[in-house]
């Protein structure tokens, strides 16, 4: 094999890739729908809390459905149902590009194409993350291959934004959700240029294959106190998503591009995480890391959410991303590394169900709130949540329990 930087070892598998090429293009289109669908809503209504339904509906399907998916996931050829998946969500971003442009969308629509999106998701991600471990030949190579992946989607995030922003300002958000539509070509291409081995499937029915996946996960302290953290960092620091809009047009007295440029600066700290993460090589070292950036989380939102200086809220969402995507994407490599290939997509649906799901709640409250007291409160006494919390798993030996 060729030789590449230890931290790009993952790289050297020719099946990792085609992935990281094809996923590279989907999710810079995705991060660019995501900003336009964002400022769609607040353009269109000026609704906090419609920002919140949309967001909720979008991830919310990935806690009540990831689960089953994950068990279903596990008994099939996931490269198979990964190219099924990934025409679907290009269909879905197609048709809502052309219902934006045929004026036809309203609070209704969106809605309801937020809701299409989050049943795709709800399958396409856990799928996505467990079929990575096909993709490299070499096991040590797994967790350097979740932190790229992880990198691939905090660089879209950095680039993303801005450029949504830039092209807001230019054409319309239909455009927008049209180049989304096109970018899934990308990984479809490259799912089709693979050359798989075969993957062992679990057997029986889904019920049992459910309840198989389900007691591991239970029976494991490690991973109940990893599952915890995700639940409670997504619930009370993802929601900042949803309050970005008010923040941009209301605090900053902004437009789409001051919107890209937040998003960016968030991006810029999941980047940056990222690359450390892709340095890590022991699982192990992961949690004190995980504990101690949920803290740091936990202090930049209140900063954020009280400063009226625009260089220094950039700074507080650098922070914020940082930290996220430690947590996030750290927990995701020991469960991954630590999990059967039989009771990988369950594990990993189990994962991304709380972290999206949990979200997907945090943001329709944080919505649902703000519309009543506005945005810079709730998100100040979301940090002070998950501030409680830290001090809370500190004192019971976090660090030393998901070790």
């Amino acid at each position: 094999m060729s030789t590449w930087p230890d931290a790009l070892r993952a790289l050297r598998h020719r099946n990792f890739r085609l992935y990281f090429l094809g996923h590279a293009i989907s999710t810079l289109g995705t991060w660019i729908q995501q900003v336009a669908l964002a400022w769609l809503v607040y353009r269109l209504t000026g609704s906090a809390a419609l920002l919140g339904i949309t967001t909720c509906v979008a991830l919310l399907p990935q806690l009540l459905l990831g689960p089953i998916a994950g068990a279903w996931i596990d008994r099939h050829d996931k490269r198979r149902l990964l190219i099924g998946v990934e025409a679907l969500l290009g269909v879905q971003a197609l048709l809502l590009a052309l219902l934006t442009a045929c004026e036809l969308i309203g609070p209704l629509p969106i809605v309801a194409m937020a809701a299409l999106l989050g049943v795709l998701n709800a399958v396409d991600t856990p799928l996505r993350q467990s079929l990575l471990s096909q993709l490299v030949d070499d096991r040590q190579d797994l967790p350097n291959a979740l932190a790229l992946n992880a990198m691939l989607f905090t660089l879209s995030r950095f680039i993303g934004p801005p450029l949504a922003g830039l092209l807001l300002g230019m054409v319309s958000e239909a455009l927008c959700f049209a180049l989304n539509g096109l970018s899934y070509l990308g990984l479809v291409t490259g799912l089709l240029l693979m050359r798989l081995r075969a993957a062992p499937r679990a057997s029986g029915s889904l019920r049992n294959v459910f309840g198989e996946g389900l007691a591991y996960a239970l029976g494991e302290p490690r991973i109940r106190g990893l599952m915890l953290g995700v639940v409670m960092v997504n619930l009370s620091a993802s929601n900042y998503v949803v309050l970005l809009p008010v923040f941009a047009k209301d605090i900053f007295a902004g437009d789409a591009t001051t919107l890209g440029w937040l998003w960016g600066a968030a991006g810029l700290g999941s980047l940056l995480s990222t690359l450390l993460l892709a340095n890590y090589r022991s699982p192990a070292a992961l949690p004190r890391l995980i504990l101690g950036s949920a803290t740091a989380c936990g202090l930049a939102m209140p900063v954020f959410a009280l400063s009226s200086n625009l260089p220094l809220s950039l700074l507080a969402m650098t922070v914020l991303g940082f930290s996220i995507t430690v947590n996030n994407v750290g927990t995701n490599i020991i469960l991954q590394s630590s999990a059967p290939e039989t009771l990988r997509g369950r594990v990993v649906a189990m994962y991304t169900s709380l972290r999206f799901g949990f979200d997907a709640i945090g943001g329709l409250l944080a919505g649902l709130l703000a519309a009543s007291l506005g945005a810079p409160p709730v998100l100040a006494a979301s940090g002070a949540l998950l501030l409680v919390y830290c001090a809370w798993a500190a004192r019971r030996g976090f660090a030393r329990t998901a070790g």
